[in-house]
C-alpha cells in the first residue's frame, strides 16, 4: 500500500527509562513512565492497547496478547538529553556533541555584546526556574528596565522581561540579536523570549513565547520531504526547533489542547506528507515542576483524544507516536530533563503489530519516514518500514 500521510506525534519528554550511560548525566534511576504510572490519575486504555507494557522494560504497564501496533524502545545516539537534540535525531540528525550549556551563568563576552545589541543591562544570569526568575527579578526587572536573562540544565538562553516594560515585538527582536551573537562554541541550542505579564508578587507567564533555535547541522528528513515536494507541517514548536527549515507549514500552539485539536483539523486536510506534532506540557508544566498527576492526567487527555482520533484516520494513513528524552517529575536527583530511552508506536491500516525490540537511534524514525515517500537521506538511522509494512 502506498502511503499519504504520515503523522509523528512527540510525546514531549515521555521517557522509557534510564539508558545505559545515564550516570553520565547524573539519572541512574529515572524513568519518567513509571512515576507518572504511580498517579491516581493514570489512565492510558488507548496506548496500552496499542502494546505500551509490551516495549522492552515497561511490562510494568501490562502486556497485551494481540496490541494494534508495532512498538519500539529507541535508545538516544547523540550526546545531549534536550529537546532540540532529540527532536533533530527524530529528524535524522544525530549529534556527536553536546550543545553547550552553562550552568555558571554566561561569560562577559556574551553579555557585553548582548548588552551593546539591545541597550539594556542584564539580572540574574544563572540557572533558574522560568517561574521563579520572574518572582525574583521581576520588581527589578520593571524599576529598572533591566533584562532577565537565565538558563538551565538545557543549552538554552532565556530573556524574560514584562510586556509593560518590554513589547514582545521588541523582546523578539532582543532574541534575535541574541541568537546572532549566539554562535560558534556559544551556539546554544534555543534562544527563549519570555514575556509576562501582572503585578508582584503575581506575574504570570504569557502564551507569547517564542523559540529562536539553532539551525540543523545537517539535512533532516524534513529537508529531503520538502526538497522532493511532499508537505511538511508543523504542529506547536516544530517550526522553531526546526528554524523553520523544511517546514512548508506550521501552527503555532499554547498548550496540548490546542495541539491535539489542531492535529484533528490538519487530519481534515487533503495533504501528502508528513504532519510533525509536539505536545509540551508533558515537559513543561508537569515534568520540570514534579507533577507527577498533573502529568498523568495529561497523558489520560492524550490517550482519551487518541482513541477518538484514530477512527478518523485514511487507510493509506501511519501514525508514529514517541518522545525526545526523558523529564521523570518524581525523581530525586534533578528537575531538570533525564537521559532516557523513548517508546515508539507505529499504527496504521498497512502495519503489522510487530516488536521491534530496542533500537539504537531515535534516527531509526527519519529513516523510516524517508523510506516510506522514498526520499533521499542522509542519516545513521536504519529504516523498519519494510518490517512493519508493505511499501
Amino acid at each position: 500500500m502506498k502511503i499519504k500521510r504520515v503523522f509523528l506525534i512527540v510525546l514531549d519528554s515521555c521517557g522509557a527509562g534510564e539508558l545505559p550511560d545515564a550516570a553520565d548525566f547524573g539519572d541512574v534511576g529515572a524513568n519518567t513512565i513509571r512515576s507518572v504510572s504511580r498517579a491516581k490519575s493514570f489512565k492510558i486504555d488507548t496506548l496500552r492497547r496499542m502494546g505500551y507494557g509490551n516495549i522492552e522494560g515497561l511490562d510494568f504497564l501490562g502486556r497485551v496478547d494481540n496490541p494494534t501496533a508495532a512498538v519500539a524502545r529507541l535508545a538516544e545516539r547523540s550526546r545531549g538529553k534536550d529537546t532540540t537534540i532529540g527532536h533533530w535525531e527524530i529528524a535524522g540528525v544525530v549529534s556527536d556533541a553536546p550543545l553547550p550549556t552553562y550552568t555558571d551563568g554566561f561569560p562577559a563576552e556574551v553579555l557585553d555584546e548582548f548588552e551593546m545589541a539591545t541597550g539594556r543591562g542584564v539580572l540574574c544570569n544563572k540557572p533558574y526556574s522560568g517561574t521563579a526568575v520572574i518572582h525574583d527579578y521581576g520588581r527589578e526587572h520593571i524599576e529598572s528596565g533591566k533584562l532577565i536573562v537565565y538558563t538551565s540544565a538545557d543549552s538554552v538562553f532565556q530573556i524574560a522581561a514584562h510586556e509593560d516594560v518590554v513589547p514582545v515585538e521588541t523582546l523578539y527582536e532582543y532574541c534575535r540579536a541574541a541568537r546572532k551573537i549566539l554562535t560558534g562554541k556559544h551556539a546554544v541550542g534555543r534562544v527563549i523570549a519570555r514575556p509576562f505579564t501582572g503585578e508582584f508578587p503575581n506575574y504570570i507567564r504569557t502564551p507569547r513565547r517564542h523559540d529562536f533555535s539553532l539551525e540543523p547541522p545537517e539535512k533532516t528528513v524534513l529537508d529531503a520531504l520538502s526538497a522532493a515536494g511532499y508537505d511538511t507541517i508543523g504542529v506547536g514548536k516544530i517550526s522553531d526547533i526546526f528554524a523553520g527549515r523544511g517546514i512548508s507549514k506550521s501552527y503555532y500552539t499554547r498548550s496540548n489542547a490546542e495541539g491535539m485539536n489542531i492535529t484533528s483539523d490538519v487530519t481534515k486536510q487533503d495533504f501528502n506528507g508528513l504532519c510533525f506534532v509536539n505536545l509540551v506540557d508533558f515537559d513543561s508544566l508537569f515534568g520540570h515542576r514534579r507533577d507527577a498527576e498533573g502529568y498523568a492526567a495529561a497523558l489520560a487527555e492524550f490517550d482519551t483524544w487518541l482513541g477518538g482520533w484514530l477512527n478518523d484516520l485514511q487507510d493509506d494513513d501511519i501514525v508514529m507516536i514517541t518522545a525526545d528524552h526523558g523529564c521523570d517529575p518524581d525523581f530525586a536527583a534533578t528537575t531538570d530533563h533525564t537521559r532516557e530511552y523513548v517508546p515508539l508506536f507505529v499504527w496504521g491500516k498497512a502495519v503489522k503489530p510487530e516488536n521491534l525490540g530496542t533500537r539504537a537511534t531515535y534516527a531509526d524514525i527519519a529513516a523510516t519516514v524517508a523510506d516510506i515517500f522514498d526520499v533521499p537521506l542522509k542519516t545513521e538511522g536504519n529504516s523498519f518500514a519494510h518490517e512493519v509494512m508493505d511499501i
